[in-house]
């Protein structure tokens, strides 16, 4: 599922497309519901992009919406499908347990729709260090939140890989990052330890690439920006207790001071999440991002 960006990327592509949709919104909730003000979808006869939520709920918002535009179709495809707004209540008319009130507005795929479609906040910005099984698994995750995302990689030189191309060495293929949705950028760089001085700030930054050298290199850069020295950005760096033992001693001899190093979050992952899969440890570290909060970015 897309995230708000993606979405409105889609649909600004149907709208390219000249392709007849609906805009379906939700623009006023009482009660329990099962979205928020300002969620919405576009219907099209042959497709559905985003979600209202709510099952029942938007299953009749589709086949009204495309109704719509099955009556427009009948009439040559003119273009005065009109707009109008909708009332619904969960339980009495829906049968739904949540027991709210949604108004729904739909509304044509226009230009002036487009452009008044607001995009939040991102929820965090991220730095994720290394494309290999648990990055591109996290990166899976990423293209379903609401996240602005710097995905980087230091493997340009062709001696720091095995024979083979990047499919056979388990790395995104160029056909991949491609597709990547426009809220994650992937970078090639030789130099990732360089890249990291140049993050946005107040950044979460992952750091998992294939050698504990370059993981050590990302991190030394990362503990000298001044948002980390004073709390305003989060660092994780995957591996055991070992390894953040091993990286504790190294980082206090290269001059950091104890209590920027003890910022430093390793293992990363919520607790109570357990195991060593790519996909596990995505949603672990994914859960933790999620739960870290501009005024207390140190994991408990």
């Amino acid at each position: 599922m897309s995230n708000e960006r993606a979405l409105r990327a889609q649909v600004s592509s149907w709208l390219d497309a000249a392709k007849p949709a609906m805009l379906v919104r939700v623009t006023h909730i009482q009660g329990s519901t099962p979205r928020e003000v300002g969620a919405r979808m576009c219907v099209g006869l042959d497709e559905v992009m985003g979600t209202i939520g709510g099952g029942h709920l938007e299953w009749q918002a589709i086949s009204q919406a495309r109704q719509a535009l099955q009556e427009q179709a009948a009439q040559g495809g003119a273009s005065n499908l009109g707009a109008w707004t909708q009332r619904c209540a969960l339980g009495p008319t829906l049968g739904q347990c949540c027991g709210g009130v949604v108004d729904l507005a739909f509304e044509p795929l226009r230009v002036q729709a487009l452009l008044a479609w607001p995009l939040p906040e991102p929820r965090f910005k991220l730095d994720l260090h290394g494309a290999g099984h648990v990055g591109q698994a996290i990166v899976n995750l990423l293209q379903g939140l609401d996240a602005e995302a710097r995905w980087i990689d230091q493997r340009l030189d062709a001696a720091d890989l095995p024979p083979g191309d990047r499919a056979l060495v388990g790395l995104p293929t160029p056909q991949a990052l491609a597709q990547l949705p426009p809220h994650i950028h992937f970078i090639s760089t030789d130099d990732a330890a360089h890249e990291a001085t140049h993050a946005p700030a107040n950044s979460f930054h992952l750091v998992l690439t294939h050698r504990h050298d370059l993981d050590l290199a990302i991190v030394d850069a990362l503990l000298r920006r001044p948002d980390v020295i004073e709390g305003r950005a989060w660092v994780g760096l995957i591996g055991s207790k070992t390894k953040r033992a091993s990286f504790e001693h190294r980082l206090l001899a290269r001059g950091h001071a104890p209590e920027v190093v003890a910022r430093m979050c390793c293992p990363i992952g919520s607790s109570g999440i357990s195991g060593k899969e790519p996909a596990v440890i995505a949603i672990a570290v994914l859960a933790q991002l999620l739960q870290l909060t501009p005024t207390s970015l140190t994991p408990t």
